[in-house]
């Protein structure tokens, strides 16, 4: 009989031992007593370094305090059950490592002692799993192309993103009762199961294609269609990728069609690289002309002046010095551009509210842009300048004001009009600088507050092409906002809001 019983004994721990699922039995006071080789291989621990160590050396440190009342409400109501449900649960390795885990647990009493067995498995490869499950899913939903799967047999529509129920007009639950011939006016099902046939025999294995989509209000869009198949779960599917190309119909149909594919991460940061590395080169080309002009002009005058030294001459002289002073202030206005532009993205900017009148500040604006009219140019003052009292930066006050005037003075011609237009609205006060100048075409319009961003009429005028990203960006950090609207050839009007008491 002790023959049995040792034999007994033994082949439970052996059974222990090799069990795959962690085994950790506790005490009624949270000691460790005993743990087998899975429990030991998932925490990286060997067997002496965890037995009568407390089980919180098992938790991770933010959930002890919450772990300890689990605890004692399961010894006091002890029964079989998982552990943590409804919870991702985490274990603590030697390590420093936190592995996600699943417990069992299992009370039991020994010899009159209370223990709990907790079976613990290691769910990091089911964790990583459902992680790259649900990127897909998001990659899948928030794809900007239309995307749809539908059987291959029934060709009922089995699922459909959300951009495809957006533009098709259809929700999931009306689409799944569906088929792609519903929606391709051009398509009958004889001819669509003709088409996709190579696709089901393996003879091809991607069909690129033209046609039209029919949306539920009847209007149509011309789209190109990427039709693959899928096998997933041993279900005969194929998937849709179509790109909307109404676009490319109606402004390209003379150039050559180019398929549009949507690139994944990768490609889009080598694109991001692209970019910016364009946008660098354009930099050091604007920056080399906008310095290079004036510093010749001054060159040129300084070396002028210098010839005129009797006293007859000194009006030519003085013309020239004055030459080079403008060439000066306009390089010393390009580098203050530059600065604010390096204060801005490092959060070095400091503003400073105040109380003062508008009129103070369109008055010393005002004063500096007469010197810039041409013939014939003069600037509308609105005659209620002095009715506002604003709280506001007075420095990117006349910051604002100043770029909007001087660009409206710039790209306008001789005999025109400035007009500055004050508006109370209950959001607050509205300035509108109205000039009758070049316009900004259509198709830039977007463009025309990004940084170094000029208009294609607008690159014989000198500039950087900063000034209006400065200021939009100074207006939008101090609550407030600017706005335009354009005409080519007509002129533009640039509306900025301020808020006011």
């Amino acid at each position: 009989m002790e023959f049995f019983e040792e034999s007994i004994e033994e082949a439970f721990m052996i059974l222990f031992e090799g069990a795959s699922e962690g085994i950790v039995v506790v005490n009624a006071a949270q000691m460790i007593v005993a743990t087998n080789q899975s429990a030991r291989d998932i925490f990286g621990y060997d067997k002496k370094e965890l037995e009568g160590k407390p089980l919180d050396t098992l938790i991770p440190m933010r959930f002890h305090k919450k772990h300890e009342g689990h605890f004692d409400k399961f010894m006091n109501h002890s029964d079989k059950r998982e552990m943590g449900m409804g919870r991702d649960l985490y274990g603590q390795c030697k390590d420093g490592r936190q592995v996600p885990v699943e417990a069992g647990l299992n009370p039991f009493v020994l010899h009159n002692k209370h223990y709990v067995m907790a079976l613990v498995t290691d769910i990091t490869v089911r964790k990583n799993a459902e992680k790259e499950l649900r990127q897909w899913a998001n990659i899948f939903n928030e794809s900007l192309n239309e995307i749809f799967i539908f059987d291959a047999t029934s060709l009922r529509f089995i699922n459909a993103n959300v951009g495809a129920q957006e533009n098709i007009g259809y929700t999931l639950d009306e689409l799944t009762s569906m088929t792609p011939v519903d929606i391709k006016p051009e398509f009958t099902e004889t001819q669509f199961r003709e088409y996709i046939a190579p696709l089901l025999k393996g003879d091809e294995k991607k069909l690129i294609f033209k046609t039209k989509h029919e949306r539920k209000d009847g209007s149509h869009y011309p789209v190109e269609i990427h039709l693959q198949p899928s096998n997933a779960d041993d279900t005969n599917t194929l998937v849709a990728i179509i790109l909307d190309i109404t676009e490319r119909v109606n402004y390209t149909d003379k150039l050559e069609r180019t398929v549009i594919e949507r690139t994944h991460q990768l490609e889009e940061a080598l694109q991001t690289e692209k970019e910016l590395n364009e946008l660098k080169t354009k930099f050091l080309s604007l920056v080399s002309h906008e310095f290079k002009t004036p510093l010749s002009g001054i060159l040129t005058s300084a070396t002028l002046a210098g010839k005129y030294t009797k006293e007859d001459q000194q009006e030519k002289r003085v013309k020239h010095l004055t030459t080079i002073q403008n060439k000066v202030k306009y390089l010393n206005t390009i580098i203050d551009d530059f600065l604010s532009i390096e204060r801005l993205e490092t959060g070095k900017t400091n503003y400073s509210y105040t109380t003062f009148p508008l009129s103070k500040v369109l008055n010393e604006v005002i004063y500096d842009a007469n010197m810039h009219l041409k013939d014939g140019q003069h600037i509308k003052y609105p005659t209620d300048a002095d009715e506002y009292i604003i709280n506001f930066d007075e420095k990117i006050m006349e910051l604002v004001l100043s770029n909007l005037l001087y660009n409206a003075i710039k790209y306008s011609s001789e005999g025109t009009i400035v007009d500055i237009q004050l508006t109370k609205q209950s959001s607050g006060l509205e300035i509108k600088i109205i000039d009758q100048g070049i316009g900004i075409p259509e198709h830039e319009q977007k463009f025309i507050f990004n940084r170094y961003f000029r208009a294609e009429n607008a690159l014989l005028n000198a500039g950087t092409g900063i000034g209006l990203n400065i200021v939009k960006t100074h207006l939008e950090n101090l609550g407030a906002s600017i706005s335009f609207i354009s005409e080519l050839d007509k002129g533009s009007t640039f509306t900025v809001l301020i808020p006011i008491s």
